[in-house]
């Protein structure tokens, strides 16, 4: 289906043209189409402007009739000019909520199904601002607050520039119909609230620009932070002694290299849901050391929990029974 060449249609093109020259220049790539305005405006724009396009859509079979809006989207994916539409049920359940639960699933099926090529991401402007948004709220530090990359391998976003305005229309220029997933207005998710209450008022308050200025936030800090975690490799290479961290180089280091440092350690050994509490425990070890015990950090084995300790001046990352 040609695209016409409206603001909306050049926007949209422009942004994945982009993406893929600097990321997929080999111009073939998934798209993940949920059928909602977003993936729609995504998919047919990437037909437009790569070489291959497979369309991948998941059905969460969270509401009575899911399976007909998956066989739509994949229908229309066809029509657009995929070279295929493969419909992936998955089966949603496990902890952290149903937002949590329905995301894991929705990667996993994606990643399983996309035959090595890099997967296309509907996230507009919006959804970044939203993120940022809850990144601050949760008091999760810079990594957080940076929100998505344009590429987190095999996940591609190249519509983060782009108004959510802007997918719907050129979805209506295109006459084409986006499924509005009932999840995306039911209040009692937080990110839903964030969309329709907490953004808006921002934008009222402030006078306007502020989903634009949280999304250009999350750019400086990306930009920030990779400068960061460089030097926190480097701090990190010349700490370790075998298995082991040497406190006396760690504490020469300010703390916000210290910290990265040894969340990259604790992460490499396994450990898992690091929270800031952790890693100030960790820290602790290292520049405020009175021979307090080992800092349980998550992961290990089942039965077992993964701890932090110092003994003679060096962090080891052992594995306890609980």
């Amino acid at each position: 289906m040609p695209l016409p060449e409206t603001p909306a249609a050049l926007e949209v093109r422009r942004a994945v043209r982009d993406w893929l020259a600097r990321y997929a220049p080999a111009g073939v790539v998934a798209v993940a189409l949920s059928g909602g305005a977003d993936s729609l405006a995504l998919t047919a724009a990437a037909v437009t402007e790569a070489e291959v396009v497979d369309a991948l859509i998941v059905d969460h079979g969270l509401q009575a009739g899911s399976d007909r809006v998956a066989a739509a989207a994949a229908e229309t994916a066809l029509a657009l000019g995929c070279r295929s539409a493969r419909v992936l049920p998955v089966r949603v359940a496990g902890a952290g909520g149903l937002e949590a639960a329905a995301r894991r699933a929705r990667y996993a099926a994606l990643d399983s199904a996309r035959d090595g090529l890099p997967v296309l991401l509907g996230h507009t402007l919006d959804d970044q601002a939203e993120t940022v948004l809850l990144g601050l709220g949760r008091g999760s530090g810079a990594r957080s607050i940076q929100g998505m990359a344009p590429v987190a391998a095999p996940w591609g976003r190249p519509l983060l520039g782009v108004r959510r305005a802007e997918t719907r229309r050129l979805c209506a220029e295109l006459g084409l119909r986006p499924h509005e997933d009932p999840h995306n207005s039911a209040p009692e998710f937080t990110r839903v609230r964030l969309r329709a209450e907490v953004l808006p008022l921002l934008e009222e308050v402030l006078g306007g620009g502020v989903a634009a200025a949280l999304a250009r936030t999350a750019e400086q800090l990306r930009a920030d932070n990779a400068v960061l975690d460089g030097l926190a490799e480097e701090l990190l290479v010349a700490a370790t002694e075998g298995p082991a961290l040497s406190a006396e180089t760690l504490a020469t280091a300010p703390a916000a290299l210290r910290r990265r440092a040894l969340r990259a350690w604790l992460t490499a050994g396994g450990a898992k849901g690091l929270t800031d509490k952790h890693l100030r425990a960790v820290d602790a070890l290292v520049v405020d050391w009175r021979g307090q015990g080992g800092v349980a950090v998550g992961g290990g084995p089942p039965g077992t929990r993964l701890v932090a300790e110092r003994e003679h001046g060096r962090l080891t990352l052992v594995t306890r029974n609980q």
